[in-house]
């Protein structure tokens, strides 16, 4: 085989086992699968101030995954640009629904993905979770769009979208203000 067809071969087989990603993660966490969820990642995965390593990682999910009872995350759309042949970044949606103290939240989510191929596995190095809503599911989505009692985190998207205030800027305020109550400018 020559190599522009191996190396293509190569980004189609990288781009199927990265796609597997995100589905494994949500099945993972749904299930309450610590160790499979954590063994997606690197094992020496930045865990920020809490430490590095595929341990810490699963510690610090299983005192998440206790927060809620049930869960059910939804992978509804996954981009995925190639650095090189063993790096690449990645925008993954979600519809992530969860039951917690007798309300069902929905949250829509994007993750912001980093991933790396190690001994020829595709792992991720960091995922990044934002979102535009967390709600209950019998109410609509309203400002300020993070009702989840007891669990509150500011969205921040859409804002974080680099190409969300340009987009905006000449726009008239009073048509933004015919299409939304709570307008999102920069930042997130």
């Amino acid at each position: 085989m020559d190599a522009e067809l191996a190396a293509r071969l190569d980004r189609v087989e990288s781009t199927l086992a990265i796609q597997q990603l995100p589905v494994r993660y949500a099945m993972a966490l749904d299930a309450r699968d610590s160790h499979a969820w954590a063994s997606l990642f690197i094992e020496d995965v930045n865990c920020g101030r809490h430490g590095v390593g595929r341990d810490t990682l699963r510690q610090w999910i299983e005192r998440g995954m206790a927060t809620f009872y049930r869960s059910m995350h939804q992978i509804c759309g996954h981009k995925i640009d190639f650095t090189d042949a063993d790096h690449a970044t990645g925008q993954v949606y979600c519809r992530a629904e969860h039951e917690d103290n007798g309300k069902w939240i929905v949250m829509a989510i994007c993750y912001f993905d980093t991933y790396e191929r190690r001994s020829g596995e595709w792992l991720f190095v960091r995922r990044k979770e934002r979102h535009w809503y967390s709600q209950d599911i019998a109410e609509r989505p309203t400002a300020p769009f993070d009702n989840w009692p007891g669990k509150e985190q500011p969205p921040t998207l859409p804002a974080a979208f680099p190409t969300w205030a340009g987009f905006w800027r000449d726009v008239d305020e009073a048509q933004i203000g015919r299409l939304t109550s709570a307008p999102v400018h920069a930042g997130g």
